[in-house]
């Protein structure tokens, strides 16, 4: 009978999966610690190490889905245990988050065995971080135009790193938003203030920059992230008023101009194929997409995978 020790991530793993996640350049935005860490409950995951690298595993019990090993281990020998876990248990074997580069290797282990898709819900939308500090060009004309009209109607208005002296202020803002924004009778709005709200609660333990804005005194938006690898970095959590023309552009500029120049790209998540916010990411031009694969076992090809 196979047993994996999978087990709930907990604040002090963060070191051993960061080490794990560090042995390959992945972009995406599921491959980080804090956003792992504080999507876990909402999603069912746990993880494990296995022969020297990490698997994360998400979904209810009987759809259990798996992360492709991360680490330096022998990713094709936790694949097949994977393979035959699934089989034992009874449940169909499905991978999810994979990236390109995860797909090659697999079909180079198993191939002809595998089949994948790429939905275009779950594409991480990466821009130039240079670019989006600058905002040079046409075609970011208007949003220079609202940063501008921000900049008019609060001449007082200023940027701050998100610190202990000022993050309180960040999480009464965002219980307001939530308020504001009839979360609590949505439950996925719900859930995502949730994780804001305990990404502000352990920003320095989960090793999180931030940053907000400040009109007339008070903080009128906050954001929050993390890098994912040496080039690249994620911006997980951004709230403003939707009152405060400008504010949301205007924090996104400042924040990569203040915390974030130093990395050559900043992935801002994905659309969840949601019509309003894949226009909005659109409208920032990106330089490229993450492709998350998701895959799963040819028909008939179970038997071979044993």
């Amino acid at each position: 009978m196979i047993e994996i020790p999978f087990r709930k991530l907990e604040l002090e793993d963060r070191e051993t999966v960061l080490r794990h996640l560090a042995e390959r350049k992945l972009r995406g935005c599921e491959r980080t610690f804090a956003n792992v860490y504080l999507w876990a409950r909402f999603y069912n995951e746990v993880w494990a190490e296995i022969d020297g690298t990490a698997v994360f595993r998400t979904g209810p019990e009987g759809a259990y889905s798996y992360t492709y090993p991360i680490g330096a281990g022998d990713r094709k020998a936790v694949v097949e245990l994977l393979m035959a876990d699934a089989k034992e248990k009874g449940y169909p074997f499905r991978l999810h988050a994979v990236s390109q580069g995860e797909m090659e290797e697999l079909e180079s282990y198993f191939p002809g065995m595998l089949h994948v898709e790429w939905p275009r819900d779950a594409e991480d939308y990466v821009y130039e971080t240079e670019k989006l500090i600058r905002l040079a060009g046409k075609k970011y004309h208007g949003k220079k135009n609202h940063i501008n009209q921000f900049k008019a109607a609060y001449p007082d208005w200023s940027y701050e790193s998100i610190s202990d002296a000022n993050v309180e202020e960040c999480f009464q803002m965002a219980l307001k938003w939530r308020g504001d924004n009839g979360c609590e009778e949505d439950p996925e709005k719900n859930q995502e203030m949730c994780v804001a709200l305990n990404s502000l609660r352990l920003f320095r333990e989960l090793g999180l920059k931030g940053g907000l804005l400040r009109a007339e005194g008070r903080v009128v938006a906050f954001t929050l992230g993390e890098p994912v690898c040496d080039d690249t970095f994620v911006v997980h959590i951004e709230k403003a008023y939707a009152d405060v023309r400008g504010a949301y552009p205007l924090i996104n500029q400042q924040f990569l101009e203040n915390e974030v120049s130093g990395y050559q790209y900043v992935n801002r998540e994905d659309d969840l194929g949601e019509e309003g916010l894949r226009k909005a990411k659109l409208s920032y031009h990106p330089v490229f997409m993450v492709e998350k694969g998701v895959v799963t076992l040819k028909t008939g090809a179970e038997g071979e995978a044993s």
